[in-house]
């Protein structure tokens, strides 16, 4: 009898142990708000202001400038003018544009139209482009949004701006509304989805994706831990890998997951030997 309450005490410390590293361990992540909308009145917005959102989502929402820097991890964009029509001029462009504004949208929403040489992704010979397009995954801008980045790409390369101002919102309008009605989404519980929603694969080499701007992911879990891997993700700039720049990846990720997907993320990118 001594000996079976022995055996009872030990699962009892042991379930309590366990359940205390579940709630007080691991990080209790709560993810920040899907992007939303800016709620916007198209309908009095002058040209000047529409380029200032442009400005705003180019450097903010749309991540752009992770990659278009100094650094080099991305095509310059400050001679647009030129580089757009020697593209569009190109043997190597597949794209159906027929003028810059239309050759910008398609570089925005379809990258690998036309990849820039030596920036496509390894293995593909640039003819695939680490980029994701910006009306998908962890970006998701709207039309309206996507127009105002062109107006502010054509004012800040001195072109003349062509675009339009989207005479309404449509549906983004519809999709602000729902982001903004305080409705939790779903935990993603697929890793390919979860890796697809934060475009990974984009800057990673991770299975058969070579995104090579950021470092190869493919055996990490063969050089380190779960706790390396965890810290990496929640604070990304804690511990640079050697060759690559502080604020490389955005240090927001981890705000960006629940709990379960970051331990989702972990346990894929650990058993990646």
């Amino acid at each position: 009898m001594r000996q079976f309450l022995k055996v009872v005490a030990f699962m009892v410390v042991t379930v309590g142990l366990f359940a205390g590293y579940s709630n007080l361990g691991i990080p209790q992540i709560q993810p920040a708000p899907p992007p939303t909308e800016e709620k916007i009145d198209l309908s009095a917005m002058t040209m000047d202001q529409f380029v200032a959102l442009g400005e705003r989502l180019f450097s903010g929402k749309g991540t752009c400038t992770l990659c278009h820097n100094a650094l080099g991890r991305a095509p310059e964009l400050g001679e647009i003018a030129i580089s757009s029509q020697a593209r569009l001029d190109d043997p190597r462009y597949a794209g159906s544009a027929s003028d810059i504004e239309g050759y910008i949208r398609e570089s925005l929403v379809d990258p690998s139209a036309f990849v820039v040489v030596g920036f496509g992704k390894a293995g593909s010979n640039d003819t695939e482009s680490p980029m994701p397009s910006v009306n998908s995954g962890s970006i998701g801008m709207s039309d309206p949004e996507t127009a105002a980045v062109i107006a502010y790409l054509q004012d800040n390369g001195g072109l003349e701006i062509t675009v339009e101002i989207p005479t309404d919102l449509g549906e983004a309008e519809d999709e602000g509304e729902a982001t903004n009605s305080g409705e939790p989404r779903e935990p993603i519980t697929d890793i390919q989805e979860l890796v697809d929603n934060h475009a990974c694969e984009a800057c990673h080499t991770i299975t058969d994706a070579a995104g090579d701007i950021g470092p190869d992911l493919s055996k990490i879990g063969a050089t380190q831990d779960r706790d390396y891997i965890r810290q990496a993700l929640l604070d990304p700039n804690a511990v640079i890998a050697e060759g690559y720049e502080e604020g490389f990846m955005p240090d927001d990720l981890g705000q960006q997951m629940y709990a379960t997907e970051l331990e989702i993320m972990v346990d894929f990118l650990s058993n990646l030997k």
